[in-house]
């Protein structure tokens, strides 16, 4: 008892007490009050009770402070009874609603309870502070205990997880959510402590005294648990960080999964992490840290460690953004001794620790590298590169190779490498992406150290318990990437708690027997994750992103289109709805609207890495940096970020495919695999819940923690939980507590409970279904037992006074009965004392007394004789019973042995039975888990062949591509074999010419020269061809070349002839070709003219369609309005029906009241027979009204049951028309079918022209792609002759002319298409939003007709909007159809008049706007119909209200009857304590007279301190006027430092002495505030009396009235005279009501200024205090400065040596840095001297470097210090200056408040004076208020039949709204309906349109194509004609100089422009500088021309 009184009890922070829950004052207060929860600002909800309803809205009084406030009936929610506080499940709450919720967690937090459950929840409120409740003693305490037995725990569910997976053998999950900040990884930790306390093997075998095999394994097992709770702090120090919300947030998810062997020990566990927040490495906001390690190493690191992972200060780091931020109540330095310990402990060597500390400094100094901009260029460049070299130093690598890598990396373009120069914000990006990536590595790795270092591979693990950790749900005012990613998970994770509740609910129905329809929740959850991870059909967002990722050219803009196009119709997705808002898309949750904005999240999925730098930290020396970036393949490189040409695109994509994966696809696979072993365990949900921002402990928040309710999804599962049958109750529990309200319904005698139970429910007559019973529960809907408890208050109230009445009359008569004894007694001892006194004297009399004794000693032995016969008699009955009792026992003891036999077979039995029924119930388990896995592979089997399609689909069209691509191949080949034929002719040709060289030479000696140069150029150039021989385009210049050669040749040997010839025969072909080409142009026009009328043909056939659509759709509708309209008329015939049935089981009702009344009349009419002859009289007028009424009553059931018939007939006959026209709805729906069938066949075939047309361009293309070869060899053609070069060019002018007009043709007919697409999808989304429109406005026809029955005025009205309706639908049908006849006639049009299309797009603007104005409405009756669902579940809970309410207000009226009776009895009673609260009264007032007279004498104590303080006063001015000497006695400035800073230092003294002194004040301020305190309370507790004795006359009041009600009825004559003063006594009612508010006031008023007066009292001698202390200090500081002074000189002399000295050493400090600084600079020219002897000298340089360091570090120390001791000489100017400053302040505050003090004596005379006048008007007027309040009485008769007329008009008021109810109901089923198919056709819709779409987008493509083909060979025909214009002035040159005889020189380049080829690229896709290098390069291939000699 001792340690528990000394230490913290821990029961107080786990159990309630429940002396305060069934606390039955607060049972009462509930009962009385109607007590419900009200919205608040600042509470959240607060309670108030209901005063008054006003039809939607409702009166309500706040508890808190009573003022009234009027609510919307729909903000207001139930509060549960007193019986439920402080309950440990919610689950069993009566009124599940947020507000109860709320308020059970803040009352148990604000008692120190944090868990609370909350059915599968177990929910955590972060206490802020250390509880005593996890030490080993409170695990022992919950080892082997089931949930239900022990308050709600961490190890409760930890314990449960255990057991389960032991006794199930089925893994377990538990899984924490919520906020950073929380307690989730706190919460974790313990889980994983408790197991390891639990289920140690070592600890094990002790408990069972089982020796170990040997003491390694014990030593091996023991280590493995050690061994896990050390992998939390590793873990915690390289992934937790500071942040704002909490001091240990942990940056990453993580699910750590631990193994136990078949026994239940622990054999291994595994770690697996989600989503680490690796920015934070690099970048952190204000007043947060970045990861513990980097802190930690730069704090705790020795000397030696600090020297080889060359660390600096906090402040040299670009990384640490707020430098080193400390967190309160943790060192850097232990925590990272701890750490290293924690490592050798899961056993990390020396070497990975210091490799793993290398990359953390590593890290730290990407961050020092400094890029700068160059001046002339954007180019980027490093000006010093210390920190790059400690970069490569650490991690191994060359500094020169990353610089180069950083600065200019090497990207491939096409299939070369290009080296490309970065700017400075690319650098910078790199190098932190470079920081993010080596951070993220060394995490992933360390985490697999640790799986590694827990995994034990010999022991497999038979079972294992996951515990997620894992951020809770994130609703930021924008929201990332990571939050998108976060959200999915916790969608997926609610998905898998709503599954598991409610199957858990399913499975409970089914063992209870209840019949229950299974609703899957987890599907209400699946359209918001389609919408995020669906893959196609349509794509959601993950799969867009990741589809975006491979495009070079995509932004974060693209992306958000894409969405928007694709999911822009979805349920859960919403546009931005303005163009202003910051968010680019909304997603709706089931927490809540989530609004997300875009920026970055390409590059955040792709997560690109500069992969040259990668390269090289692939190829480190370092092995451990080597290891970390292994796979340097699969990430994203520049190449692919920048997107630099389509061919580097296509050949990254063909490389990387199937290796490189996205950041969104790795996390959706973690997370599949994840949910995988989730569905696979049995899951356990603890939410962790922050309850305010400011990690204060005892403060909660409501709207912060409703807000983490939601997104945690308690209130999702409360919301589940009403759907069912949330409260149940055992039939024990059930019977004993609910048996008081059904006393005669259960017989005597056994019972089973279930059949008990059954006649008590039939008995309280509930409605069926609020019920259902099971095998061993009830089980009850939300609100059934609060309304249950109500009733059995009530109920225990009536006996409570029942048993007082019966125990008061009882004891009555028992007194009464002692009196009687008491009377006859004396009446006895009177006759006795009588009759003595008359024989005392008489002699007879005194013989007779004497002889009397002597008389009975003969019969002595008589009497002996017989007492003896009497014992003999015992003695034998005594033997025989004794024998009877042997016999007896015998019998027992056989009887006993073969009961126990018969137990013990019954026992075995029961065994035996119990475990056939756990065999039973696991069988049926596991056959619902089998076929729920089932049903899983199934679905999965359909997914997997829905896959397998799509990818025999994608093979089909890859297949495809790959043939087309083979044939361009095979065309190519072709063409190149043309080439090498071409090349092998012209060869020969070459040999020809060389022979006829040689012979020329022969004739011409004057060329011998030029001859020589001629074969050199021959010679030279077949060169250049024999290299050239793999390109092929090169080739043709090479031909040309040598065909001009030819041609100079020919000319010199006058061989014209041949080459004209030649010449010739090539124009004929070239004619022919041309001839041939116009012949192909002009079929492919005709081919445009006949897809053009194709075209309109299948356009016109559509707007056909359309129409039989939409006469079929309007066809449709009127059908099913007519059946609308049928039901409603059934519906309205039924309604009647039941009316006239509810009329007929009134009118039975009120016979039966009736005659119960006459009944009661009867009895009384006998009693009362003898009284007077007027009774007489009245009772002959009631039988005869009873006559009359029955006559009534009998007339009306006639009239009723001719009614019934003929309703009954109209029955008939409607249901037959209906029946009719059903079968004609059914018909017409058979025509329906077909025309759709119809439909479908004609789409069919729609979809095969549309393949066919694919299929002709397809042709086409292959067409065009021949003709482009031909042009081709047109153009090396070309260039063969002069004269055709002129023919040709025309030709080609032709060409293009016609090229031109056919492809202005084509874009004109192109822009048209895509006009007439867009006006087609307009006028369809038109369509749609009128089809939409309509279906709205016949809701609300369907609405408004259900009012109709009621108010026939409304209906004509409604009638003719529905007609106006019709007819402005008919018109827009119109103006539709009108529109599309235009749209078909500018279709036929549109090649001849354009101007058709701009009035079309006006049209479509005006449409648009119509439009926009429609979506308004639309949104308009949206809201409206949000408020009549709200309205609907108001009035189904109102309806559930009133229907118990009806019956509390029956039971209290028969109440009523009874304390009538009853009332007379108490009167007498009451008067008795009435004179007793008079007396009280009295006491009260003696007591406040007392009060007074101690106010009298606090006054006398005031003016005693007045005076006192005046003396204080006089002291302190001559104190100051010592001060004023002082300080005017002082010299110098210089001199006076030292006595100022004495005075400053005896002054700061005084300040705390002060201090001291006001902190005795406070205390004595609250002393004296205590005592007001209880003031109040008395004065509270007296107010209370008054309000007692008030309440006590009007009951006696009350009592008076009903004995007059009594006597009314009795007289009828005076009734009418009553009537008269009740309305008179109404009027005085007001007026006395008004009187008594006035007095109340008034009272509050004086009260209020009498506590005021009171605290000026107090406050006034408490600053007299004040003034005494004051003065005595400054006595005992004056004399206190004198001493302090002459100490502070000896000081400052002193301080001003140590200066001297300190310049003294500073000068010679800068002698030393200036002497290193020269040492240094001699070294430095030694170095750059010496060349050879540099790797020597590097390391003196260093250490050198390192000398220089430290003195620097030296200097700026003593800097420091000297800075140091000038601010500490300002800081004392100033301190001298503020006191100065302070001194006059003080004094004229003293000024104010001798002022004050004035004023208050004053304001106290006055108030006195108020006081006693207020005293004597409360007197007189409390006597006025008690007569007049015995008028009160008159009226409660008229509220008793007023409260009984309003139950009767809201009896009417419930039967209408049920009406209402039901044909609401009917029309949301039918506007399903409606919704649903009409959803199916705007899908079908979509999806043609979408086809279109895709049509018209490679009609396009294929257009762009052509356009771009035809500009690339008017490009080339333009080269070529510069090509031939430039040979042909060669060729004039070259005959010139043969003319003259001088030498022939040969260019080498020409001015014309010809396409060149390079690698496979063409260069008019490359850029200009890329064109330039491009032409280098191949200028650079070709050989350059000799000079001439």
């Amino acid at each position: 008892m001792s340690h528990r009184s000394g230490q913290e009890d821990p029961e107080r922070y786990l159990f309630v007490d429940r002396a305060v829950v069934y606390n039955p004052a607060t049972q009462a207060d509930w009962t009385a009050k109607k007590l419900v929860w009200v919205p608040s600002e600042r509470h959240g909800f607060e309670p108030a009770s209901i005063r008054e309803e006003r039809g939607e809205e409702v009166l309500v009084e706040l508890a808190e402070n009573g003022k009234k406030v009027v609510i919307n009936k729909d903000d207001i929610q139930k509060m549960n009874p007193p019986k439920f506080s402080k309950v440990e499940d919610m689950a069993e709450l009566t009124c599940l609603n947020e507000a109860s919720v709320l308020h059970n967690l803040k009352d148990r937090y604000y008692s120190g309870l944090i868990y609370t459950y909350s059915g599968l929840f177990c929910v955590v409120i972060n206490p802020y502070k250390n509880l005593p409740i996890y030490s080993e003693n409170i695990i022992e305490m919950y080892r082997g205990k089931k949930r239900h037995e022990m308050p709600p725990h961490i190890y409760a569910i930890s314990e449960s997880a255990y057991r389960c997976m032991l006794q199930d053998r089925e893994d377990q999950s538990i899984l924490c959510t919520g906020e950073s900040g929380a307690g989730k990884t706190e919460n974790t930790k313990k889980v994983i402590q408790y197991l390891a306390h639990v289920a140690s093997s070592h600890k094990g075998r002790k408990d069972h005294n089982i020796p170990p095999e040997s003491p390694k394994a014990f030593k091996l097992q023991g280590e493995l648990e050690r061994q896990l709770l050390q992998a939390n702090p590793i873990l915690e120090s390289f992934g937790n960080a500071k942040t704002v919300k909490n001091d240990n947030s942990s940056r990453f998810g993580k699910f750590i999964r631990i193994n136990f062997d078949v026994t239940g020990y622990i054999v291994g566990a595994n770690i697996e992490t989600y989503l680490l927040e690796k920015s934070r490495a690099i970048r952190q906001a204000k007043d947060e840290r970045t990861f513990h390690i980097f802190y930690r190493l730069l704090a705790g690191a020795g000397e030696h460690l600090r020297t080889d992972l060359l660390l600096e200060g906090f402040n040299n780091y670009r990384f640490l953004s707020n430098g080193n931020i400390p967190i309160p109540g943790q060192q850097d330095k232990d925590n990272f001794q701890e750490t290293l310990d924690a490592m050798h402990i899961m056993s990390f060597s020396h070497e990975e620790i210091v490799c793993m500390l290398k990359v953390v400094s590593a890290v730290l100094q990407f961050g020092n590298i400094v890029f700068k901009k160059e001046r002339n260029t954007d180019q980027a460049s490093m000006p010093e590169n210390t920190a790059a070299q400690k970069l490569c130093h650490l991690l191994g690598m060359n500094v020169m190779e990353f610089t180069r890598a950083i600065l200019t990396p090497r990207i491939k373009v096409g299939r070369d490498y290009v080296q490309k120069a970065q700017t400075k914000e690319q650098a910078d990006f790199a190098v932190e992406a470079l920081a993010k990536a080596t951070y993220e590595r060394l995490f992933r790795w360390l985490v697999h150290r640790i799986n590694k270092a827990l995994d034990r591979t010999k022991r497999q693990g038979a079972s294992f318990i996951g515990i997620l950790d894992i951020a809770g749900f994130e609703i930021f005012e924008l929201n990332s990437f990571e939050q998108l990613c976060i959200n999915y998970t916790n969608e997926k994770l609610q998905q898998l708690f709503n599954h598991t509740m409610f199957i858990l609910e399913q499975e409970e129905y089914q063992r209870e027997g209840i019949e229950w329809s299974f609703i899957d929740f987890g599907l209400d959850l699946q359209p918001c994750i389609d919408l995020i991870e669906r893959p196609t059909n349509p794509p959601g967002i993950l799969a867009l992103l990741d589809e975006e990722c491979w495009f070079p050219k995509a932004t974060d803009r693209t992306f958000i289109d894409k969405v928007l196009q694709e999911q822009g119709t979805h349920t859960k997705f919403q546009k931005p709805r303005q163009l202003k808002d910051k968010a680019d898309f909304c997603i709706i949750h089931y927490a809540g609207r989530v609004d997300y904005k875009a920026d970055e999240w390409l590059m955040k999925n792709m997560d690109p890495l500069n992969d040259n730098v990668a390269t090289l930290l692939h190829q480190s020396t370092d092995k451990f940096v080597a290891e970390l970036w292994k796979d340097v393949d699969r990430i994203v490189g520049l190449d692919q970020v920048a997107g630099m040409n389509e061919t580097a695109f296509g050949a990254a994509y063909k490389t990387k495919k199937g290796m490189f994966r996205t950041v969104g696809q790795l996390y959706k696979e973690q997370l599949s695999k994840l949910m995988a072993t989730l569905r696979n365990t049995n899951p356990n949900f603890v939410r962790c819940i922050i309850p305010n921002h400011e990690k204060r402990a005892g403060k909660l928040d409501p709207h912060l923690v409703l807000d983490q309710l939601r997104c945690n999804g308690v209130l999702e599962g409360i919301r589940i939980c009403r759907q069912g049958f949330p409260n149940r109750i055992v039939f024990q529990e059930f019977r004993q507590r609910y048996e008081i309200l059904t006393p005669n319904a259960i017989p005597k005698g056994f019972m089973d409970g279930k059949q008990a139970c059954e006649r008590m429910i039939q008995a309280l007559e509930l409605d069926g279904n609020l019920f259902r019973i099971g095998q061993s529960k009830i089980f009850f809907r939300a609100g059934v037992l609060a309304h249950l408890e109500e009733e059995r208050d009530l109920k225990i109230t009536d006996i409570i006074i029942y048993f007082q009445a019966v125990c008061r009359g009882y004891l009555a008569r028992k007194a009464f009965a002692k009196k009687q004894q008491q009377l006859s007694a004396l009446k006895v001892l009177q006759r006795n004392c009588a009759a003595y006194l008359k024989l005392r004297h008489w002699q007879w009399w005194r013989l007779f007394t004497k002889v009397k004794p002597l008389l009975q000693v003969t019969r002595q032995e008589e009497e002996m004789q017989a007492k003896d016969e009497e014992l003999v008699k015992v003695k034998e009955k005594q033997t025989k019973v004794e024998g009877e009792l042997v016999e007896m026992e015998r019998k027992h003891q056989q009887l006993m042995e073969e009961k126990n036999i018969l137990a013990e077979q019954l026992q075995a039995e029961t065994e035996l039975f119990a475990e056939a029924e756990e065999m039973r119930a696991r069988l049926a388990s596991k056959k619902q888990e089998l076929e729920e896995i089932l049903h899983d592979l199934e679905s999965r089997l359909e997914e997997e062949e829905e896959r397998t399609q799509g990818m025999q689909n994608e093979k089909k069209k890859m297949q495809s591509h790959i043939q087309d691509l083979e044939e361009q191949l095979d065309e190519e080949e072709a063409g190149r074999q043309k080439l090498q034929l071409e090349k092998v002719t012209a060869e020969a040709k070459i040999k020809k010419f060389e022979e006829d060289v040689l012979l020329l030479e022969d004739q011409n000696s004057k060329l011998l020269k030029e001859k020589k140069l001629m074969e050199d150029r021959i010679n030279e150039m077949t060169s250049v061809l024999a290299e050239e021989e793999e390109k092929a385009k090169n080739l043709g210049k090479v031909k040309n070349k040598q065909e001009m050669m030819m041609v100079d040749l020919e000319e010199r040997l006058k061989k014209e002839e041949k080459t004209r010839q030649e010449l010739e025969k090539a124009k004929r072909k070239l004619d022919g070709e041309t001839s041939d080409f116009q012949d192909q142009i002009a079929e492919l026009q005709v081919q445009i003219e006949e897809m053009k009328g194709q075209l309109a043909k299948k356009e016109d056939e559509q707007q056909m369609m359309q129409a039989r659509g939409e006469d079929e759709v309007s066809q449709k509708n009127n059908a099913l309005k007519q059946v609308r309209e049928l039901q409603a008329q059934l519906s309205e015939l039924q309604e009647d029906l039941d009316s006239e049935k509810l009329a007929r089981n009134k009118a039975e009702k009120l016979k039966r009241d009736l005659s119960e009344e006459l009944e009661a009349l009867k009895t009384e009419l006998e009693d009362t027979l003898d009284t007077t002859a007027a009774q007489q009289e009245l009772r002959t007028k009631r039988e005869q009204e009873v006559a009359e009424l029955k006559k009534a009553i009998d007339d009306e059931t006639k009239n009723h049951e001719s009614q019934i018939q003929e309703m009954r007939q109209r029955h008939a006959t409607v249901l037959e028309e209906l029946s009719e026209q059903l079968e004609q709805a059914k018909r017409f729906k058979a025509n329906l079918e077909k025309t759709k069938q119809s439909q479908e066949s004609a789409n069919k075939e729609l979809a095969n022209e549309v393949k066919c047309l694919q299929q002709a361009k397809t042709e086409s293309e292959h067409k065009r792609k021949k003709l482009e070869a031909q042009l081709q060899e047109l153009m090396a053609r070309v260039t063969e002759g002069e004269r055709s070069k002129g023919e040709l060019s025309d030709r080609t002018h032709k060409l293009q002319t016609e090229l031109d007009n056919v492809s202005a043709m084509l874009e004109d007919a192109e822009r048209k298409v895509i006009k007439t697409a867009k006006d087609v999808t307009g006028l369809d989304s038109q369509l749609q939003d009128t089809q939409e429109l309509l279906q709205e406005e016949t809701r609300q026809k369907l609405n408004l007709s259900s009012r109709i029955r009621q108010l026939e005025e409304e209906k004509n009205t409604l009638q003719e909007q529905q007609e106006e309706e019709e007819e402005a639908r008919k018109n827009l049908e119109k103006q539709i159809l009108t529109l599309q006849a235009q749209l078909s006639d500018s279709k036929k049009k549109l090649e001849d008049d354009v101007g058709t299309i701009d009035a079309l797009e006006e049209t479509k603007k005006k449409l648009q706007k119509d439009l926009e104005l429609t979506s308004q409405r639309l949104e308009e009756k949206t809201i409206g119909f949000e408020k009549m669902e709200k309205t609907k579940t108001r009035l189904q809970q109102e309806l559930d209200d009133l229907t118990v309410d009806l019956d509390h207000q029956r039971q209290i009226v028969s109440n009523l009857e009874k304390k009538q009776k009853k009332f007379d009895q108490l009167l007498a009673e009451e008067k008795s304590i009435s004179a007793r609260y008079a007396e009280e009264r009295d006491r009260a007032e003696a007591e406040a007279r007392e009060k007074e007279t101690k106010a009298l004498s606090m006054t006398r104590a005031l003016d005693e301190a007045l005076e006192a303080k005046e003396e204080l006063e006089r002291i302190n001015k001559q104190l100051r006027a010592e001060m004023e000497d002082l300080m005017s006695s002082k010299d110098d400035v210089g001199k006076n430092v030292h006595e100022l800073e004495k005075s400053k230092r005896t002054l700061e003294q005084q300040l705390e002495e002060m201090k001291t002194q006001l902190e005795e004040l406070e205390d004595e301020l609250q002393a004296t505030e205590d005592a007001k305190l209880r003031l109040e309370v008395n004065m509270q507790a007296m107010k209370a009396q008054y309000e007692r004795d008030l309440q006590g006359r009007d009951d006696q009041n009350d009592e008076k009235k009903r004995a007059l009600v009594k006597q009314v009825r009795e007289m009828e004559a005076e009734l009418e005279d009553e009537r008269k003063q009740r309305g008179l006594a109404v009027a005085a009612k007001k007026k006395l009501e008004m009187d008594l508010k006035d007095i109340e006031s008034h009272i509050e008023g004086a009260n209020k200024a009498r506590d005021e007066a009171i605290k000026q009292l107090r406050k006034l001698q408490a600053q007299m205090k004040d003034y005494q202390r004051e003065l005595e200090d400054a006595r005992a500081s004056r004399d206190d400065i004198f001493a302090i002074s002459k100490e502070n000189e000896k000081k400052l002399k002193s301080l001003e040596a140590e200066i001297v000295q300190l310049h003294e050493d500073l000068a010679a400090s800068e002698r030393g840095r200036r002497h290193a600084e020269q040492e240094r600079d001699e070294l430095q020219d030694e170095i750059s001297n010496s060349t050879s002897g540099k790797s020597a000298l590097m390391d003196e340089k260093r250490r050198l470097e390192a000398r220089i360091a430290q003195l620097e570090e030296e200097l700026e120390e003593e800097q420091g210090n000297m800075e140091l001791l000038n601010d500490r000489f300002r800081k004392t100017t100033m301190q001298v200056d503020t006191l100065t400053t302070e001194l006059s302040s003080e004094r004229s505050t003293a000024q104010k408040s001798e002022n004050a003090r004035q004023q208050l004596e004053r304001q106290n005379k006055e108030l006195r004076a108020k006081l006693g006048e207020l005293e004597g008007s409360v007197k007189s007027r409390f006597k006025a208020s008690i007569t007049a309040l015995e008028a009160k009485i008159a009226q409660l008769e008229e509220q008793l039949e007023q409260e009984a007329k309003e139950r009767a008009a809201a009896n009417k008021m419930v039967r209408r709204t049920e009406k209402k109810l039901k044909e609401i109901c009917m029309q949301v089923e039918d506007e399903r309906r409606h919704a649903d198919q009409f959803k199916e056709q705007v899908e079908k819709a979509n999806s043609r349109m979408k086809q279109l779409k895709r049509q018209l987008e490679e009609a396009e493509e294929e257009a762009t194509r052509a356009n771009a083909s035809r500009r690339k060979l008017q490009r080339e025909l333009d080269d070529a004609t510069e090509a031939s214009e430039g040979l042909s002035r060669e060729v004039h040159t070259l005959k010139n100089r043969l003319r003259r005889g001088g030498p022939i020189s040969f260019s080498s380049s020409r001015s014309g422009r010809r396409p060149l080829q390079v690698e496979g690229t063409s260069l008019d896709l490359l850029s200009d500088d890329e064109l330039e290098n491009k032409i280098t390069d191949n200028n650079a291939n070709e050989t350059p021309a000799p000079q001439p000699e």
